[in-house]
């Protein structure tokens, strides 16, 4: 039964927060982008050191301003406090249309992994779709009990999900510390050390960090936001980055250069060369759970994007309203709805057709939030809001790093970024126009701190 609008309950700790960031962030990508890595040789690392920079200044912003505006519902608040209502919708639908993309994505992402399984079964025309389907209503469902039954599950994928990668670098160790002659730096591609090599890896590899900003969606659900979002944040980010580079230089010298970059699967070959092919398809698995565990975090805050922006004045109100476990049942119907709609429109096709533009569409959608929560800081010290050489210099470094990404990506989807927030422009008219929510009510809810 859904009630009227109330404050939600604040049930988040910090682990349950340290898993949406580490959940939501290790995802599909770490388990096919050392693949993808493989032709760059050692510009990938370097191209890692970028990204991990910038994604750990972006998140020491977001961390930032969670102290400045402890009593903030979340960005939206951030950005409109700094920049107006306006443009804090403008950014959150963007962020808000990027998230239910993630979901069709990381559904497909999870049944092309169990394929490995059932390649007769979930191989069918149509079948494959339909189980994608299946498993957003399935997260969707236990997102509307309630946020414990979310954070129970988000808890045991994330700690699953990091198994296989540890067991990745546990071969490397083992491996090096035997001197086995299995590893060798032979293996890793030749190519010079260049500038436009390193900014490809980077750019490539910006994808598989996506989703640090996590903790930060339901900050008015978090207990004590300033000190346990900004904790999570923080660590969660550095934990992240510091799996993914060591996973990457396993890859590389324990698989030749060139079946890397031909692998499907490059952790499965790797953990299967190592320890035989039934450990191999147990990555499969665990990636497999890894993108359900990441699909269950999204899921999660799908709706709480459209419940602030309801609280604010600038969505329509029925989105604020919640169920007696807290969950703005609304949001979550309406966000399961456009996934499943986005996964049918492949109904007929196979899996890999469209999850390429859905990640390009994701990342570039959740690159405004990004650059958004970087410009922020700059008013709020401007203002004299902010103060602290720290926080400067993170925001400059992450405005700088945004739009370095932005020109990475492309015209083609920095367009369609610009697509993207044209189509909030008739939602914010009709809503504002029929609410007659004024300045006030779709002000943020606290003030920036002193």
């Amino acid at each position: 039964m859904v009630q009227e609008m109330r404050a939600p309950p604040r049930q988040i700790g910090f682990w349950t927060c340290l898993a949406l960031v580490v959940g939501n962030t290790i995802g599909t990508g770490i388990f096919l982008l050392p693949a993808a890595l493989a032709p760059f040789g050692w510009n990938a690392l370097y191209g890692w050191g970028l990204t991990i920079a910038g994604a750990l200044c972006l998140a020491y912003v977001f961390a930032a301003l969670t102290r400045i505006m402890p009593k903030a519902g979340g960005p939206y608040d951030y950005i409109a406090g700094a920049f107006g209502p306006m443009a804090g919708f403008f950014v959150m639908w963007s962020y808000w249309i990027s998230q239910w993309v993630t979901n069709a994505a990381l559904a497909i992402g999870a049944v092309s992994y169990l394929s490995a399984f059932a390649p007769g079964f979930l191989g069918r025309p149509m079948v494959g779709p339909v189980v994608a389907m299946a498993f957003v209503v399935a997260m969707t469902l236990i997102a509307i009990r309630g946020v414990r039954s979310t954070g129970a599950v988000q808890i045991v994928t994330t700690v699953l999900k990091i198994l296989p990668l540890v067991a990745v670098i546990a071969a490397l160790v083992i491996l090096t510390g035997s001197g086995s002659p299995a590893v060798t730096t032979a293996k890793v591609a030749d190519m010079p050390v260049a500038g436009p090599a390193i900014a490809g890896a980077a750019a490539l590899a910006l994808w598989a960090m996506l989703g640090f900003e996590s903790g930060t969606v339901p900050a008015d659900r978090v207990v004590d936001p300033a000190r346990t979002i900004a904790r999570a944040t923080l660590s969660g980010t550095l934990l992240v980055g510091a799996l993914y580079v060591l996973v990457t230089v396993a890859v590389f010298l324990l698989l030749p250069a060139a079946q890397a970059a031909k692998s499907n699967a490059p952790l499965a070959d790797l953990i299967g060369g190592v320890w035989g092919g039934t450990a191999g398809k147990l990555v499969a698995a665990f990636a497999a759970i890894s993108a359900l565990g990441a699909l269950n975090g999204w899921v999660f805050l799908q709706a709480e994007v459209p419940r602030v922006l309801a609280e604010r004045g600038v969505f329509p109100s029925a989105f604020a309203k919640v169920n007696q476990a807290g969950m703005p049942v609304f949001g979550h119907a309406l966000g399961c709805a456009l996934s499943v709609g986005l996964i049918a429109t492949n109904l007929s096709g196979g899996l890999v057709q469209i999850f390429s533009f859905m990640v390009l569409l994701a990342t570039v959608a959740t690159l405004v939030l990004y650059l958004a929560g970087a410009l922020t800081v700059l008013a709020l010290v401007r203002r004299g809001q902010a103060t602290g050489a720290l926080v400067v210099a993170a925001a400059v470094i992450g405005t700088i790093y945004a739009l370095w990404t932005f020109y990475g990506a492309g015209a083609e989807a920095t367009g369609w970024g610009a697509v993207l927030l044209a189509t909030g422009i008739p939602v914010y008219a009709l809503t504002r126009r029929r609410d007659r929510s004024s300045p006030a009510a779709a002000a943020p809810a606290a003030a920036p701190r002193e």
